[in-house]
This record gives structure tokens, sequence and C-alpha cells, in this order.
């Protein structure tokens, strides 16, 4: 027979006043281990009030202590604790400087500090760390210079705790160069240190400076630690430096990292990065735990190399192992989708992410959705999308769907897309050629002239077209039309031959890609072949041993004759090519890709 349940007493267990009472003969703080929510945290401060505790500023300090470890809900009434004592000392104003640096309002421990100043309050070594950690979420740059002034003033700027900070607040704000001569000047740099500049190159697509620091770290008597490593296999992954990212990976099983579940996931997002998508698989499978972070890198992985169905069964895996989806899994999930023509599966995991897992999408999950339905050639309808959305369009969606409106041909709504461009950032060279590419290709030379008198006047510049591969542990940099690089003269000459070989083997130059209306073919043509992809490949050809597959890396998105000329050199040379641009991965192997064209 049933009985009933006993009403819910808002003092029951873990938390009731019989509770405090019997643990807490001299104070009731014993209970906020077992504190759960800031009701009953509310709870234990009432039986304080009771027991005419609620002056005591050892008590309020730690309940302010616990507040801050809850930052995002708690905040609010840390502040209204903080406002109640009359005379606040500075641990207690670091407490909550701890806490505001953590929430979406850092700036408020700023604020504060101003407050505390006005008291007369003396910061310690303990204050600084938080607030330029504020200065550095919130970017602001001016009030951490301010900061840096007053650490030099106080005399605290050897303080072990302060340099990391500081770094971090530099490279946060944009400025790596501050960031580089504070870390230049300390002579005893400790791990942390290392790491916070380690990790502010990375950030600012400094990988180069970051592995040059990373060897320089390993000279010296200091041991990297797992933070470090995640930095280092991030600047790898920019740079798509597959050999130094493999020896990354040894020194990580050799010294012990390799059970760092954050490790392994940085692996497979090196890996595939790197275009080793099948190093990137080994990873995954003999990780023994795997997390929502290991397996939607993992989707992301099949994503970036063009393998929808792989992206999509390991999703399905994911549900049955009972991982919960996060807002990462559905943007890989969104992005298989988008680069294989999967519009009809995309647009039901679009509707899932709310429906099913009560994920809000951010800006990056439209923008996917933009590319699903733009590559299919829907443009109308993605036009709608945007306009339809509940947040304000970024210069970013309107851009996903002028490059849907390059590769349809389709000038009236790529004019339209243009002038929303416009509104929010005019700025963008690529905006302009994109635009004036597609209406050479239609035969309008009078909006192309338009476009491109525009661009001069409004100062806009093209970002020159970079590629780099590495060869011996070495990655070399190539620009379109490179003259600069040691070897270019003898490139030139390998490409000149190589390109007669493809012309014999069906490689037409699509000199329809170079839009100047006065440019003879030949020049059209010498122009094409002269790209950076080109370069690269050429490189990688004359400098690795016959039969190594050459992986490039290229800053802008393939242009479509270095597509054509990558999979008829795939054959000629009886190798893989694989091609990292700013969009995915090409894989080139016997005069086919594996996007299948769909790019």
């Amino acid at each position: 027979m049933a009985t009933s349940s006993p009403p819910l007493n808002p003092l029951s267990h873990p938390i009731s006043k019989q509770n405090i009472q019997t643990e807490t003969n001299h104070s009731p703080l014993s209970v906020l281990r077992k504190c759960n929510s800031l009701r009953e945290l509310k709870q234990i401060q009432a039986f304080t009030i009771k027991t005419n505790l609620q002056n005591d500023i050892s008590v309020n300090t730690k309940f302010i202590n616990f507040c801050t470890l809850h930052p995002s809900r708690m905040m609010d009434h840390a502040q209204n604790l903080f406002d109640q004592i009359p005379q606040p000392d500075i641990v207690i104003f670091n407490a909550m400087a701890r806490g505001y640096a953590l929430t979406k309002t850092p700036f408020r421990a700023l604020t504060l500090f101003a407050r505390v100043l006005e008291l007369g309050l003396a910061p310690d070594d303990y204050t600084f760390p938080s607030l330029l950690k504020a200065c550095a979420n919130c970017k602001s740059f001016e009030e951490g210079k301010q900061v840096h002034n007053l650490v030099i003033k106080l005399g605290l700027y050897d303080n072990k705790y302060i340099h990391p900070t500081l770094i971090n607040m530099y490279t946060e704000c944009g400025d790596i160069a501050a960031a580089s001569k504070v870390f230049d000047k300390l002579s005893n740099p400790c791990v942390v240190t290392y790491n916070s500049m380690i990790t502010g190159y990375s950030r600012c697509s400094q990988p180069n400076q970051a592995l040059a620091l990373f060897r320089k770290l390993q000279g010296s008597n200091i041991t990297p630690t797992d933070v470090t490593l995640l930095s280092v296999l991030s600047s790898c992954a920019l740079l798509g430096a597959l050999e130094l990212g493999k020896w990354i990976h040894e020194y990580i099983k050799n010294n012990g990292f390799d059970g760092f579940l954050k490790v392994n996931t940085a692996l497979i997002d090196m890996y595939a990065k790197c275009g080793s998508l099948e190093d990137a698989v080994l990873v995954f499978e003999n990780m023994r735990f795997k997390d929502t972070h290991a397996w939607s890198a993992m989707i992301i992985a099949y994503a970036v190399h063009g393998h929808g169905s792989k992206a999509v069964s390991l999703f399905e895996d994911m549900k049955r192992e009972r991982a919960r989806p996060d807002e990462i899994t559905f943007l890989g999930l969104l992005y298989a989708c988008s680069h294989t023509g999967m519009v009809v599966e995309g647009c039901e995991y679009f509707q899932s992410m709310t429906v099913l897992y009560g994920i809000v999408p951010g800006i990056k999950h439209f923008g996917c959705m933009v590319d699903l339905l733009g590559r299919a050639g829907r443009l109308e309808e993605a036009y709608k999308f945007i306009e339809e959305l509940p947040v304000k369009p970024t210069p970013i969606l309107w851009r996903t769907l002028l490059s849907a409106c390059s590769s349809h041909g389709n000038v009236e709504i790529g004019k339209q897309v243009i002038e929303r461009i416009f509104e929010l950032d005019d700025s963008h060279g690529g905006d302009y050629v994109i635009l004036s590419n597609l209406c050479a290709r239609s035969g309008k030379w009078e909006d192309v002239n338009y476009i491109r008198k525009l661009m001069k006047n409004r100062g806009v510049v093209k970002v020159p077209g970079c590629s780099s591969v590495e060869v011996d542990n070495v990655v070399h940099e190539f620009f379109s039309g490179d003259g600069t690089h040691s070897e270019s003269r003898g490139l030139h000459n390998v490409l000149d031959e190589l390109v007669k070989k493809l012309k014999l083997i069906g490689y037409v130059p699509d000199t329809s890609l170079v839009f100047h209306a006065d440019m003879r073919e030949e020049e059209k043509e010498a122009t094409l072949k002269y790209h950076s992809e080109k370069l690269a490949i050429a490189f990688a050809l004359i400098n690795t041993d016959p039969g190594t597959t050459i992986r490039v890396v290229k800053n802008l998105r393939v242009c479509g004759d270095c597509h054509s000329a990558a999979k008829f050199i795939s054959t000629i040379s009886k190798r893989q090519i694989i091609l990292r641009d700013i969009q995915r991965f090409h894989h080139f192997k016997d005069g086919a890709c594996s996007c299948g064209d769909y790019w």
C-alpha cells in the first residue's frame, strides 16, 4: 500500500535548523561545505543573525568567499554582503574582485577597486592578479595599463603571481608586443609565466614565436605542464606543422601527459588541422574515457575533412554512450552537413539543438545554416533566414552568403548582400574582390570598374594569398606571384615545366578566374601559374622524397584553377596532396578530390 510522502520542509536535510544547531556549537560556518544553493546559504546566514554574528567580519568574509566560488549565480548576493560591511578590508575586496573577474560583468571589479582606493585600503599581492584578469576579460586596455603602472608604483612588479596575469591582460587586449616586453624583462620566469606568453603568442596567431619560446623553455630547468602543451599543440595546428606535432606527441607520451583528457583532445584537433585524419582517429580510439569535448573534436575533424556521413555516424555513437552534446558538437554536425550537401539532415539537427537539448543557437550556428542553404543554391532562402534572425546579423553571416552568390553566379542577390555588408563594415578587401569577380564573370565591366574605384578610394587592400608547407620540420611560406623566396626563380621554372606536363593530360588553365578586361590570355595564364598553392606544392615536389604526402595550408579559400591543377598533379606525381584552406580540407589523390567538387 502506497504511503504519502511528508511535506517538504524548507529547512530539511542536508541543511536544516537542527543540523545547524547540532553541527555548530561554536560557528554555523562548518555546514557551508554542504551548501548547494543561494537559498541554503541564506538559511545559514539567517542563523548567524539570530546568534548575533551578522557583524562578525570573519563570518561575512567566509560568506563572500563562498559566493565567489559560484560567481555566475551568487555575486549579487556577495555585493549585498560587501555593502553591509562598514569597514571592509583588502582581503574581502580581493575575494570580490576574484569573483567578478569570472562573471560576464568583470568591469565591476574595477569600479569596486576605485571605491577601495577611496577608503584608503592598501592593495596587496593578491589584489592585482584578479584586477588584471578582470581587465583581460572585458578588454579594458587603458584600465589595464593603469593597473600595471600602480603595480610598479607600489613595488610589486617582481611578484611572480602578477607576471602571468599581466602578460595575459596585454595579449587579451591585443598588444602582444607589450606582453612580450613584460616577459623579456623577467630574469627568472616560472612555468606559469612561460605558459601565459606561449598561450598569448598562439592566441594572437603567432605560432612560430610560441614554438620558439617553447624551445627556450625546454633549454631551461623548468618542466612544462599540460597547459604548456595545449598551447604548443594549438600552434602546430595553426601552422599545419604535422612532423613537429608528431614530435610533440612523442614528448607527451614520454613524459606522461597522455593521461590528460584535454591534451588528448588537443592532439585530435592538431592532427585534424595538420591534415592527418588517420592519426586523429587513432588518438580518439585509444582514449579510455571520452568527454563531450573529445567527441566534438572528432566530429569536427570528420567534418572539415569532408566525411559528413562519418561525422553523423559518430554523433549517433556519442548519443549511445550517453555523452551529452553541446553547442560545439552541433557546430561540427552543421558544418559536416553544409560541406556534403546534407541539407535536410542539417535543418533537422539545427531544430533539435533547441527542441531536444535546450541549446540556444549562436551566431556560428546561424552561419553554418546560411552556408548550408547557400551551397545548395537556396540563396533567397538563405537571405530570408538572415533577415529573420533573432539577433543582429554580423558581417560574417552576409559574407557567407556573398560567397555562395559567387559560387552560383547570382549577381543581383550578390549586390543586395554587399550593401548589407557595407552597412556594417566596408573595410574588408575580400568583399570587393568577390563581387568584382562575380560581376566580371557576368561581363558587367562597368560594375567591375566601379567596385575597383570604390576600393581604391576607401583605401581598402586585398589580403594576399599565402600558402605554407612543412619540409624537414621547417615551415616555408609562399605568396601569390612570390619572387622573394630564396628559390623563387627555380620554383617558377619547375612550375613552367609542370604546367606543360599537366596540359598534356588534360589540364586547361581557367583564365576566366583572372578578371582584367585588358589583359591578354597568356598574361592571365601566367598570373594563375604562380598562385601560392602551386608554389608550395612545387616546392614540396622537389624537396621531398617520391611518394611523400604533400600538406599545404592556405590563408584564403583555394581558387578553382589551383583545385583543378592539384587533381592533375596528384595523378602525374603519384602523390597525395592535402590542402587546407580557410574553410576545409581537400584531399587530392589519383586525379580526384575528397570534396567531390562540392566546395
